[in-house]
């Protein structure tokens, strides 16, 4: 008899609704009470999820349908996070592509599939949002072929199933204008179309490790599919490692399977099955995890490589510890990026960084903004430096720098403005063609570090209409310098609160970052520049008390507003004298060296260095 377990994988682009479809499946099947409050893309558990409307970290949960059991994988579709796909996919047997009606397949779903293909993974596709204004889910069905004939695909492949219906309305219909309301014929085609696991149900137990977690009780949590046998609690199991001659055994001590969105704690688990262990800390993605003496490693799975570094500081400025912080030492800072990089598939702690320092590679400057904004909500505080490139050389000694191939899709109004800033960023143009839909799409090869910042001006220059995505296209010869900031930087000379006096001063020489009443210290940057130079400020002085008295001078003066920054659009402004200051409550750009004269002679002597 075939397996009564399906393991399956949600692609889709940002934003296609793959999160709201897994609400729909959930609620079909019965997962929630009927009286039972459930907020709505429950699986995006993590608050930033919530608040960015993306996945970040990949999850499983379980549904229950006649005798299947449906382990559900739901993966990101943030380029950033591109890693997380790599090892999700490493233990499904099949993906359900989510494709929007109105949009069709885009640039990220062309990612997720051709690695779904190179994992021998057969998609099945459910055309998502058809009772939305404006959608085309016959011609996103087209494009969907047209996508697999793109990528290689079998003629088997381009049969694929598929299905038309919406996520949020929570109906999956044969036809678009089918009449079904509710999600049984998804069900249906997940248990028919989608393969049993591809395990050996006899023999010693062996899973491969492509998921991590950390509970302060039980310490290290790992698991996968187990490909192999059965393990028990109390099993003796070792762990083996590609390049680690040494095995180490250990008991299991703990195993879950999943249920619902929650673990379920049992005594086996049989080959098919997701399931998570215990017993062990020093455990990694990619390990292999098997019964003693039986096994070789199993192959790394790949990912995608670091391409940005970035460093991490203890907080020493004039206000360090003023806004709530607890954790302000690097010792603990370092420790919360260790434990990130424990979970993390792509982030990795430098270890030739000196000791002040914690240097962090990550695969982009989303993935890393994602981590300082989850730590200044868990009460730490730092200073960041800017996002920098990892720079290789070839076997000629010539520099190289990573590249992205990036697609940008945006109104036709926006193009030339567009092309313009990606030219100053050394991007070189692939092609370009009009959409169905009025937009223009853009293809362009450019140097990971042209794409640093550009996401906020992509969105301002397109009116928030702006879609863009970017894969990794491996190491190119350097292009050159580019200009990322075409202002400098107004700079407090002394420390205070900053005054409505001063700001009408300094607002005439640029633009201001804070508003009336911000404490600012000697050396933190208030604002910037209207022309490209650095520039000290006196932001807070006083008007000068005399017996001469206006009564509307003061009011009627009006002061320009303030610019808000966000953390992604504050580490891109960042110069590389320049750092982020990041508490609880605040961010804050101030120079590396505070003390003016000292900050003088430091850029005296990189000149005459330069020179």
């Amino acid at each position: 008899m075939s397996s009564p377990i399906r393991n399956i994988g949600i692609i889709a682009h940002v934003d296609h609704g793959k999160t709201t479809l897994v609400d729909a499946i959930f609620k079909q099947a019965g997962l929630f009470r009927e009286n039972q409050h459930v907020a709505d893309r429950v699986m995006d558990s993590n608050e930033l999820e919530r608040e960015k409307g993306i996945t970040i970290l990949s999850k499983v949960a379980s549904v229950h349908y006649k005798e299947y059991k449906i382990n559900i994988v739901d993966t990101p579709g943030h380029a950033d996070f591109g890693g997380e796909v790599e090892r999700v996919l490493s233990m499904v047997d099949g993906v359900l592509l989510i494709v929007d009606a109105q949009e069709g397949p885009m640039p990220q779903t062309r990612f997720v599939l051709k690695k779904a293909f190179e994992n021998g993974l057969k998609p099945i596709v459910f055309i998502n949002k058809i009772d939305r204004e404006h959608a085309r889910p016959l011609w996103a069905y087209d494009k969907t072929i047209d996508l697999f004939i793109d990528l290689g695909a079998s003629e088997e492949d381009l049969f694929f199933p598929h299905l038309y219906g919406s996520g949020h309305g929570g109906f999956a219909r044969i036809s678009p204008d089918g009449g079904e309301s509710d999600m049984r014929y998804l069900f249906e085609m997940i248990v028919n179309s989608v393969p049993a696991p591809r395990v050996e149900k006899e023999g010693p137990f062996r899973l491969q490790v492509n998921n991590l977690d950390y509970d302060p009780y039980l310490g290290r949590m790992f698991g996968g599919k187990v490909l192999r046998g059965t393990v028990k609690v109390g099993d003796r199991v070792e762990m083996l490692r590609e390049g680690l001659e040494k095995k180490a055994g250990f008991n299991v001590t703990k195993l879950w399977t999943y249920e619902g969105i929650q673990l379920k704690e049992t005594e086996a688990v049989g080959a098919g099955e997701i399931a998570m262990l215990a017993g062990m800390d020093n455990v990694l993605i990619s390990d292999t995890i098997a019964i003693v003496d039986t096994s070789e490693p199993l192959p790394a799975i790949k990912v995608e490589p670091s391409t940005l570094t970035m460093s991490f500081f203890a907080n020493n400025s004039p206000l360090a510890g003023k806004d709530g912080g607890k954790f302000l030492t690097i010792h603990k800072i370092r420790e919360r990026v260790e434990k990130e990089e424990a979970v993390s598939v792509s982030v990795k702690i430098d270890p030739d960084a000196p000791a002040d320092t914690v240097k962090v590679k990550a695969r982009g400057e989303l993935q890393l903004a994602i981590l300082i904004e989850t730590m200044r909500r868990e009460g730490y505080e730092m200073q960041i430096s800017r996002p920098k490139v990892i720079y290789q050389r070839d076997e000629n000694g010539t520099i190289q720098e990573p590249f992205e191939l990036a697609v940008f899709e945006c109104p036709e109004d926006a193009v030339g403005s567009v092309m313009e800033d990606l030219a100053r960023r050394n991007g070189e143009l692939k092609d370009m063609r009009k959409n169905d839909n009025g937009s223009t799409s853009l293809e362009y090869r450019i140097p990971t570090r042209g794409l640093i910042g550009f996401r906020s001006n992509y969105l301002t220059m397109t009116r928030g209409l702006g879609l863009m995505s970017s894969l990794f296209d491996g190491y190119g010869d350097y292009t050159g310098e580019i200009v990322s900031r075409s202002q400098g930087s107004l700079i407090s000379k002394d420390p205070g609160k900053l005054t409505r006096y001063a700001y009408e001063d300094v607002q005439e020489r640029g633009t201001l970052f804070y508003p009336v009443g911000t404490e600012v210290y000697g050396g933190m940057i208030v604002g910037a520049c209207s022309r490209d130079e650095d520039m000290i400020v006196n932001s807070t002085k006083e008007k000068a008390a005399t017996n001469m008295r206006s009564a509307t001078s003061d009011s009627t003066s009006v002061l320009d507003s303030h610019k808000e920054f966000s953390l992604e659009q504050a580490l891109a402004w960042l110069r590389d004298d320049e750092l982020l200051e990041v508490t609880p409550k605040q961010l804050r750009f101030r120079k590396k060296i505070l003390d003016h004269s000292e900050r003088r002679v430091a850029e005296r002597r990189s000149d005459v260095i330069g020179v």
